[in-house]
């Protein structure tokens, strides 16, 4: 699924000043429903009122992309991310600065990057599944938010998105899902479910979760 990234039009910020914008960072693994979730926040909340910032625009460079055993690029390690620059455009937004950054497109030839801007808001979502593995990003987060589904769900979504969004075929999303996908969700992401705020169960549904953390984020703005 694309990402809803606002346009100007909808980004409009009024004269009051962000005094302390309120940072909610959400993670899990590949699949869990991140970005179902983040759309449905926004669309709840409006763009005015959240700054929606993703790791995914953070990837370096393909020929920078670590390889494995056998010589195939692996995007699911921290060191595919530059966090430094991540942490330092969330610091920015934090203090109410705009950002310009393009949009990285995998390796699918026919999409277009677009060029995209980033205005503060009262509240900043903060999404990746390095969010809280990033010392520099996580140290910078009020609300820490655990996505999780179960292995087969999070496949099948995976496949989907990889095939329609992506350009990868079946076997390259199955080979990355068993080596990249699964053990870094063991390694780097499962571990901080536990130190979470807020863990949200979406095998089928997350009406549930999304309602009590929009009534808890309408408190913040």
């Amino acid at each position: 699924m694309k990402y809803p990234y606002p346009t100007e039009e909808h980004t409009v910020q009024t004269s009051k000043k962000i005094d302390t914008p309120y940072l909610v960072g959400i993670t899990g693994g590949s699949g869990a429903g991140k970005t179902v979730l983040l759309k449905a926040l926004l669309e709840s909340l409006g763009t005015r009122q959240v700054c929606f910032i993703s790791q995914d625009n953070y990837y370096k460079p393909r020929e920078e992309q670590p390889l494995d055993g056998n010589g195939v690029q692996n995007f699911d390690l921290p060191t595919s991310i530059d966090a430094q620059a991540y942490a330092k455009d969330i610091k920015a937004l934090k203090e109410g600065n705009t950002i310009k950054l393009q949009e990285y497109t995998f390796n699918n030839d026919a999409a277009t990057p677009q060029e995209l801007t980033f205005y503060p808001a009262p509240i900043i979502i903060v999404e990746g599944i390095f969010v809280m593995y990033f010392e520099e990003v996580a140290k910078q987060l009020d609300l820490k938010v655990f996505i999780e589904a179960k292995p087969h769900i999070k496949l099948k979504r995976r496949i989907l998105r990889d095939r329609d969004e992506r350009g990868y075929p079946l076997e390259d999303v199955l080979y990355r899902f068993e080596k990249h996908v699964m053990p870094t969700y063991e390694k780097y992401i499962l571990p901080f479910k536990d130190s979470s705020d807020l863990i949200i169960p979406n095998n089928t549904d997350f009406s549930k979760g999304l309602k009590v953390l929009l009534a808890y984020l309408k408190t913040m703005v």
